[in-house]
């Protein structure tokens, strides 16, 4: 049997990373974020709110190695 291994080009981002954040030297934003629909129920969103300020819920970003390769020779 042959076993073999590769590895990824992707990493993953999460808040407090160096990457996280986008500058365009006019505006930053994250990288990553939510978006609740218009439609969502009230309590739901409340709760999904509730859950991202406490911790339980946070948004991560996958990008490829060359783009923060791009990005750092920019």
């Amino acid at each position: 049997m042959k076993i073999s291994s590769k590895t990824t080009n992707i990493t993953t981002i999460r808040p407090g990373d160096d990457k996280f954040m986008l500058n365009d030297g006019v505006v930053m934003c994250p990288r990553a974020g939510f978006e609740i629909s218009q439609n969502c129920p009230a309590e739901y969103k409340s709760i999904f709110i509730t859950a991202i300020n406490a911790g339980w819920i946070k948004p991560v970003a996958h990008v490829y190695g060359k783009e923060l390769t791009m990005d750092a020779l920019r």
